[in-house]
């Protein structure tokens, strides 16, 4: 099946970018969030042109939502580009204290050179960046020790940027989820769509059932006995399309809109259990 149309910019994302870009200049380092679902997918394009040589950390959040050899091998395919990647979970505090301590590693040089200029040491100021709904917020609470970002599972509730301190030792920046201007990738699309990374204004929820269910049993074919029994489809499952009409017909009075809806959250809250969308290229 093709990826479905997906195309969503709200306006308050494009003036956060913008402010963003020159926030960047005065960080010292970059949390970049990635939804462990969706590492790849949820990579902004543009934001490593942004950084230049600025030091950047990935933290590969909702690792619950994925099996552990899964975590494995993405963590293998950063590192060997040489990019450090640290497993978190904001909901459960997992991997946070970790991540931490190597964003204050990494502004220990800024007050080396400080000192060296005859300067006092501050905080180290760092700025958390991704796609909406990674868990930004819930991470940056989590970091913080104290619920000082709104945070919910929907996708556009942080913003605008705003300074967070913690003690005198790190001052974190929480941004608002940024999207690119487009969507070129229609499948990267369609992958943030069914995690929720993406507003349901941007897509018909049926279209991306019927994907997810196609995608997913290429990518995780073991999820075919697991499908079978939560939702009743015989072997083989029908195309996606087609399993979502059938689910509608059975369950919710033809109503293929409820059955996608279902079939969407389901996945979302874990209920068809560790699930990762993507997997990493082979060595």
């Amino acid at each position: 099946m093709s990826s479905p149309a997906i195309q969503w910019y709200p306006g308050h994302i494009a003036k956060a970018i913008g402010q963003l870009r020159e926030e960047l200049q005065r960080v010292d380092a970059v949390i970049e969030v990635l939804d462990a679902r969706i590492p790849s997918a949820s990579r902004h394009p543009e934001l490593g042109r942004w950084l230049g040589e600025k030091p950047r950390l990935l933290a590969l959040n909702r690792v619950d939502c994925i099996e552990a050899r899964d975590l494995k091998a993405w963590q293998e395919y950063f590192l060997r580009q040489g990019i450090p990647v640290y497993p978190t979970n904001g909901r459960s505090g997992e991997g946070v204290n970790r991540l931490k301590q190597a964003v204050l590693h990494l502004g220990q040089s800024v007050n080396t050179r400080r000192q060296q200029r005859g300067m006092r040491p501050r905080a180290v100021r760092a700025v958390v960046v991704g796609f909406p709904n990674v868990g930004k917020s819930a991470l940056l609470n989590r970091l913080l020790g104290r619920r000082a970002a709104e945070s919910a599972a929907r996708p556009g509730v942080t913003r605008q940027l705003r300074w967070v301190r913690l003690g005198g030792e790190l001052d974190l920046l929480d941004s608002p989820g940024i999207l690119p201007p487009s969507l070129p990738d229609q499948q990267a699309a369609s992958l943030l769509a069914i995690c929720d990374d993406i507003g349901e204004a941007a897509y018909d929820p049926e279209r991306v059932a019927a994907y997810f269910l196609d995608h997913v049993l290429r990518v995780q074919p073991q999820a075919r006995s697991l499908l079978q029994r939560r939702y009743g489809w015989p072997d083989p499952i029908p195309p996606g399309g087609a399993a979502v009409q059938e689910l509608a017909e059975r369950r919710y009075q033809g109503d293929p809109q409820r059955a996608a809806r279902q079939v969407l959250n389901d996945y979302r809250k874990g209920l068809l259990g560790p699930l990762a969308l993507e997997l990493p290229p082979k060595a």
